[in-house]
């Protein structure tokens, strides 16, 4: 099953309508190789609908959330919650300079959660596991 479809289901079992505004964020999200911001997802949203506010980019990033279907990873040094729609198991690398993330697929994050699991009987909804560091880009460029 896609990513977007795991988005809009999730958020109809939970009762909420389906709006077009509620599914293109879901989209954007489930298409994304980034990790973006709510301000992002409005900033590139907000042309396709004459009612758009950030106010339901907010509440859906919340209640997918909520419901374990995306996961926040926090501010990246650029005072901004990013998101991820990618709640499978692997490790985040973010850039305190340029504020890029990206993912890296690790069996030991899996091996984790299942500990996790075992030891606690925790159904976990997600994780968050994320590094913090200089890119090699940013690396060269502070070399310079």
């Amino acid at each position: 099953m896609s990513n977007y479809l795991i988005l809009t289901q999730t958020l109809k079992a939970a009762g909420m309508r389906l709006t077009p505004q509620r599914t293109a964020v879901c989209r954007f999200l489930a298409e994304s190789d980034e990790h973006p911001t709510a301000a992002m997802i409005y900033d590139e949203l907000k042309l396709q609908f004459d009612s758009f506010s950030l106010a339901t980019v907010y509440n859906t990033l919340d209640a997918l959330v909520k419901l374990g279907a995306v996961n926040a990873l926090g501010g990246v040094g650029d005072d901004s919650v990013h998101y991820d729609a990618d709640t499978e198991p692997h490790v985040n690398l973010a850039c305190l300079s340029c504020n890029k993330i990206v993912d890296i697929p690790s069996e030991h994050v899996t091996h984790l959660d299942d500990e996790i699991t075992a030891a606690t009987g925790y159904k976990l909804l997600g994780a968050r596991v994320l590094y913090y560091g200089l890119c090699p880009d940013c690396q060269e460029s502070s070399n310079r």
